[in-house]
């Protein structure tokens, strides 16, 4: 009767299968739970998948070559090489990551995260470098009823937006034709070094200075760098008519964006709410809007992004709008896990009501037997008498 007690291999050896089953049922209990925002961040993908493919189809359209090893999705939103505007070195994998129409649900997060609200005034940098994060970039300030101030640094590194003919300018314009979107930049520079296009040759100078041209945008091409980080200050204040600007998103390494190179690997990816104090070497509209305590998102580092984020990198194909754990993530069933824990509560509970029980019965009964032996202890000596 006495041998199924709690230490006994045979009721140990229950419970290790109860435990098991109860694992078991919890782990394929889990329930697929919407994240916050899940209805925005899904309709700025969708908007930022709608926009890529009308810049895809009129590459089609126009007959454009496209390299289908550099750009296995042919998007159209990867550039070649080299070209006469290309200004700096660039990472082919980060630029197909950032194709995933779903960087615009990140952006939606971010901007939540920072607490903005409709109407909102947001300053921007782009440059050419990441056209498919800035279709995104914009795809969620329109989802999200925000009003973005665009400035632009046409020049583009190896592989983004860099087809003199056809730049980040070109695309914002042909997407406004198209009623896709319906923010385009209100100013622009030629980027590259300096803000000047220094590295650049004339010709492509020239080239970007055509395209700013032909697409109506405001120049800006000041004496030095410093002078047009001042003008770009300028006109982000100019553009909000005195309301404040409540939040600055730099993608790309955009030298007026940045003061510096340096200021780009200083500055954590992604949303910093409250840019601390540094020995930054120039002090560029980032820092600026920084220090002035404006939330700065910073898109430049695809790496890290990808990482926070849960994004793949260099997908093929590109993932459908709403899939990652952006938008779903599987999670215990609260109620499954909580049942099943009250039950194994109830099974030890009644082993160790089972286990007390005997222990009291086996207190109980060595008195007796110790009162047994005394007694006949005392006879044995009555006798000997």
């Amino acid at each position: 009767m006495y041998k199924f007690r709690a230490k006994s291999n045979i009721v140990l050896g229950l419970l290790f299968l109860l435990s098991l089953l109860a694992l078991i049922v919890v782990e394929n209990g889990k329930v697929d739970v919407k994240q916050a925002w899940y209805k925005e961040k899904l309709e700025a993908s969708l908007l930022s998948e709608k926009a890529a493919n009308q810049i895809k189809n009129h590459r089609l359209e126009k007959g454009i070559y496209i390299d289908v090893i550099n750009d296995p999705n042919q998007t159209s939103l990867i550039g070649q090489e080299y070209t006469l505007i290309t200004t700096d070195r660039g990472d082919v994998n980060s630029k197909l990551s950032t194709t995933n129409p779903n960087f615009a649900a990140v952006i939606v997060q971010m901007l939540k995260d920072a607490r903005l609200k409709e109407k909102d005034h947001v300053a921007v940098a782009f440059s050419g470098s990441f056209p498919g994060l800035n279709i995104s970039v914009i795809a969620a300030l329109e989802t999200l009823k925000l009003r973005p101030i665009i400035i632009t640094s046409v020049g583009a590194s190896n592989y983004g937006a860099n087809d003199p003919y056809f730049t980040w300018l070109d695309m914002e314009e042909l997407l406004n034709q198209s009623n896709i979107l319906h923010t385009r930049s209100v100013a622009a520079s030629i980027g590259g070094g300096f803000d000047v296009g220094r590295g650049l040759s004339p010709e492509g100078r020239e080239l970007i200075l055509k395209a700013i041209k032909r697409n109506n945008i405001q120049l800006v091409n000041e004496k030095n760098l410093e002078q047009s980080i001042s003008k770009r200050m300028e006109i982000y204040e100019k553009m909000t008519h005195g309301k404040p600007i409540k939040a600055f998103i730099n993608v790309g390494g955009g030298i007026a964006s940045l003061g510096n190179s340096v200021n780009g690997k200083l500055i954590p990816s992604g949303l910093t709410e409250y840019l601390p104090a540094g020995n930054f070497p120039v002090r560029g509209v980032i820092i600026q809007m920084g220090q002035k305590g404006i939330p700065v998102i910073h898109l430049l580092n695809v790496e890290q992004l990808l990482a926070k984020f849960g994004l793949p990198e260099s997908p093929v194909p590109l993932p459908d709008p709403g899939d990652g754990g952006i938008f779903v993530q599987r999670k215990y069933n609260v109620w499954v896990t909580a049942g099943v824990t009250l039950f194994l509560i109830v099974v030890i509970f009644i082993v160790y009501l089972a286990e007390r029980k005997h222990h009291r019965l086996g207190t109980d009964v060595v008195p007796m037997a110790n009162s047994h032996s005394v007694f006949e202890k005392d006879r044995t000596d009555q006798d000997e008498l």
